[in-house]
């Protein structure tokens, strides 16, 4: 990186999420030039290994050719046009291809930009579709503890992360929080029963629900795996009781499926690995594997009907919502996971990248390993028996003073995240196979045996 650059990144570049305090003590943020297949590569020339898929997008790698070119040819064809009362052939098509890939009756695709821009709408449509039904006071929503479900006005106050939400206060009101399914923090009461501590985690949205009064909650969201605090996966029979729930009390169940769906954790939509139908799915990331930007919100037919049939306007839109060259590379994107079985890939060897993880639990600094297909979570510990977790203190410092920089330095992209419980995040491209399960395995026993040491 030039003097040049680094003067121009600190007075100019405002980056996501970041702290900028560095650059001006003199310090550096890696810049990427180039990416190829699993690695990315930067300024200094160093390969690094894509652990994290860019972050929990890029299923088909980097530098696909034809994707490209999709997007090259759409643009010669037709650069932008909206869907506001107009249609185009890329959306048409995008919106009947993700119409047969959903399950039951979710057969109508409103595209957006992004994955918050999908829960914003979401949270939107439900409380429109209530009023619609004269049940105008239908207006809260549920979700669960440390997660994460966007920026957006609406999907903050859904997300559940102080640190993200208390700057914006006051945030969008009548969003409400449930336990998650974190089973590895769970009290003696369960005795490693996963399946009685998921119906228990599920009647609480039931409790939450009757506390706040039935005819005042709108909406159930929930992903599948939940992201934050460090790849929840659900208890068998989580969903299908939360489904129950829904129905009993006319609640509309949203599967946020920003990260999880497009085959991160086997199926193009997860609620189907898991075996539920929710009435909304939002989605993003990997619809393009990140070669443009785009997200979905897909409705059953019973929301969509009082937009359709009924008469009435969905007052709501993105002026890129649905971008033709967005639509375009999205289904040349999804060729390639056809062509190539990157669903079958992630389904097969989804588990020999869980035991691969797993050897890594002989460390004493690796209280848990969980998640599923390729979507993983590593929790460091102080303390393996009692699982003791680090202070603050030894968080940032072990953490993002030592891991984060020593993992980079060591070939590998991945997040190390500390908004719950100290966790390392693995999501990697979904062709990935067993000698990339063990490449990531080497450097992670590396970098986690020396931050050990540094407790």
């Amino acid at each position: 990186m030039t003097t040049e650059q680094q003067s121009a990144m600190r007075d100019h570049l405002w980056m996501h999420m970041a702290n900028h305090q560095h650059l001006f003590e003199g310090g550096e943020t890696p810049i990427i030039t180039h990416g190829e297949g699993h690695y990315i590569y930067d300024d200094k020339g160093r390969k690094i290994f894509d652990g994290l898929a860019g972050l929990f997008v890029v299923q088909v790698g980097h530098g696909r050719e034809e994707l490209a070119q999709a997007a090259y040819d759409q643009s010669k064809k037709l650069a932008f046009m909206p869907l506001w009362s107009y249609a185009h052939e890329p959306a048409i098509e995008l919106a009947e291809r993700l119409a047969g890939y959903a399950p039951g009756d979710l057969n109508h695709v409103f595209f957006t930009s992004g994955g918050g821009d999908s829960v914003e709408s979401a949270f939107k449509l439900a409380k429109n579709y209530f009023k619609i039904q004269g049940k105008g006071e239908k207006h809260k929503v549920i979700s669960r503890a440390v997660a994460y479900h966007g920026t957006p006005h609406g999907a903050l106050a859904v997300t559940s992360l102080p640190g993200l939400r208390n700057q914006f206060a006051p945030l969008v009101p009548g969003a409400h929080k449930v336990p998650n399914t974190n089973f590895y923090r769970v009290d003696d009461r369960f005795n490693g029963d996963e399946k009685a501590f998921g119906q228990w985690a599920a009647d609480r949205i039931a409790e939450q629900i009757e506390f706040e009064g039935p005819d005042s909650v709108a909406a159930v969201f929930l992903e599948p795996v939940q992201n934050s605090g460090g790849c929840f996966p659900p208890p068998p029979g989580y969903f299908e009781r939360v489904r129950e729930i829904c129905d009993e009390y006319d609640v509309l169940l949203v599967s946020d499926e920003t990260i999880c769906a497009f085959g991160r954790i086997g199926s193009m939509f997860a609620c189907n690995d898991f075996g539920y139908v929710p009435d909304i799915i939002t989605c993003a990331k990997g619809i393009t594997s990140g070669y443009a930007p785009l997200g979905a919100m897909i409705a059953s037919d019973r929301l969509f009907e009082p937009f359709g049939k009924g008469g009435e306007t969905f007052y709501h839109g993105y002026t890129f919502g649905g971008h033709p060259v967005a639509c375009a590379v999205a289904m040349k994107n999804l060729d390639i996971f056809e062509r190539e079985g990157l669903n079958e890939n992630v389904l097969t060897n989804g588990p020999a990248f869980r035991a691969t993880l797993e050897k890594l639990k002989d460390l004493p600094i690796v209280g848990d390993v969980r998640g599923e297909g390729f979507f993983y979570g590593i929790e460091l510990v102080k303390d393996k028996e009692t699982k003791e977790s680090f202070s603050d203190e030894e968080s940032e410092r072990i953490l993002k003073g030592y891991v984060s920089n020593a993992l980079f330095d060591e070939g590998l992209y991945c997040r190390a995240d500390d908004r719950g419980d100290p966790v390392i995040q693995l999501s990697p491209p979904l062709t990935v196979g067993q000698a990339e399960f063990d490449e990531m395995e080497g450097i992670l026993r590396k970098v986690l045996t020396n931050a050990w040491e540094k407790i």
